[in-house]
């Protein structure tokens, strides 16, 4: 049988203790370790020279290509085809000869006549279907992340934590084959899971992209020189511990995004951002996804979305030595005065209290309700003297 997955979203797209290369762990490698670039696994993956310049490959399927099945239910599944090899289902058998030599987009039918269509994996299939050490950023973010970093052909960028590599791929094919990218994991096995997922989806591993195992706080000051990142991108559980470092990389102009799960590690990270006065005032969102059944005059919402996976907080660096403007704004809940509170009085913003007089009427209408049920009871116990034997 060969290895198959499928491409069905899981609820917990983001873990945020899953990968953080922001805190120190005594755990991660061992303590005299003085080579934190994963050089065991460099040595087992192809190397392309020069960046990563993949094209998806067309024409007919070869053996070694990736092909994306999906069947008669809906279901997607991944394979890596090889020559001689079957797929089986609970509903037949697919050999994968029978895919090898076909043009992308056939239909193939199984064993026991059930149709399946035949495609190359898109980016966004791949990263749903690859091995997954940690959580993965879902495509909708990976996305945001692109555009709202602005992530350009040539670009300097610096990554952590890496994870299972899913971030990786978007950035790698944003910055084409001029640009750098720096990967920082504290785990090293998740830092081998995302060489490898990059090593298959690119055919080789980009010599454009490195991955250094360790503490980003430690490891950054020592493999970039001061001012010369374009972008930083951080995907970790506590990314204000390493904003300092962050904005000493960043050029000005730069721009640092930063990927968080919760409410509260969104707010710290913003405090941290505006409290070192080097960044611009960070902008914040979320991106939700929701699908539509589309057939005929049938149109209307699904009934599942991919609803929050996480928030994107961005800022970009200032020039050294620039304090950044103040901003007009509103008056926020600790400034307020007497005015402010009088303009929200139930009378000023349109709400109706009830009068003396109406509160008396329904105190009456209440009690004497209240009468005619104990009325009715005493009359109940009066004509049914057993009643007070039960």
């Amino acid at each position: 049988m060969s290895n198959d997955t499928t491409t069905t979203p899981d609820a917990g797209a983001h873990d945020t203790g899953a990968h953080d290369a922001g805190a120190p762990d005594a755990g991660a490698h061992g303590a005299g370790a003085a080579d934190h670039t994963v050089s065991a696994v460099e040595a087992e993956l192809p190397h392309t020279a020069g960046g990563a310049p993949h094209t998806p490959p067309r024409g007919p399927f070869r053996a070694g290509d990736r092909v994306q099945l999906t069947g008669p239910k809906g279901k997607l599944t991944t394979l890596s085809l090889e020559p001689g090899v079957v797929y089986h289902t609970h509903r037949g058998m697919l050999a994968h000869d029978d895919v090898i030599g076909q043009p992308d987009g056939s239909v193939i039918r199984a064993s026991t006549g059930d149709e399946y269509l035949a495609l190359r994996p898109l980016l966004n299939d791949y990263v749903m279907s690859m091995p997954r050490g940690a959580a993965i950023v879902y495509p909708k973010d990976a996305a945001q992340i692109v555009a709202f970093a602005d992530v350009f052909p040539g670009a300097r960028v610096v990554e952590a934590g890496v994870g299972s590599g899913a971030l990786s791929l978007w950035l790698l094919r944003a910055i084409g084959p001029t640009g750098s990218l720096q990967s920082f994991e504290r785990r090293e096995e998740f830092a081998a899971i995302a060489r490898g997922n990059v090593g298959t989806f690119l055919g080789a591993v980009p010599d454009n992209w490195s991955v250094t195992v360790g503490d980003l706080v430690e490891e950054l000051p020592e493999a970039v020189e001061p001012q010369s990142i374009d972008r930083v991108v951080l995907d970790m559980l506590a990314p204000w511990e390493c904003v300092d470092e962050a904005a000493d990389a960043l050029a000005p102009g730069g721009l640092i995004v930063c990927y968080v799960a919760t409410v509260t590690q969104l707010s710290r990270t913003a405090e941290a951002l505006r409290d070192t006065g080097r960044f611009t005032d960070p902008q914040s969102s979320e991106t939700l996804v929701r699908t539509w059944h589309v057939e005929g005059l049938a149109v209307r919402p699904d009934h599942r979305m991919v609803a929050h996976t996480g928030f994107l907080i961005t800022a970009r660096r200032l020039a050294d030595g620039v304090v950044l403007p103040n901003l007009k704004r509103r008056a926020g809940k600790a400034e307020f005065s007497d005015e402010d509170v009088e303009a929200w009085t139930p009378g000023a913003v349109g709400e109706r209290g009830a009068s003396d007089k109406k509160l008396r009427k329904v105190a009456r209408q209440a009690a004497a309700q209240a009468r005619k049920v104990a009325a009715a009871e005493a009359a109940s116990a009066a004509s049914d003297p057993s009643d007070g034997d039960r």
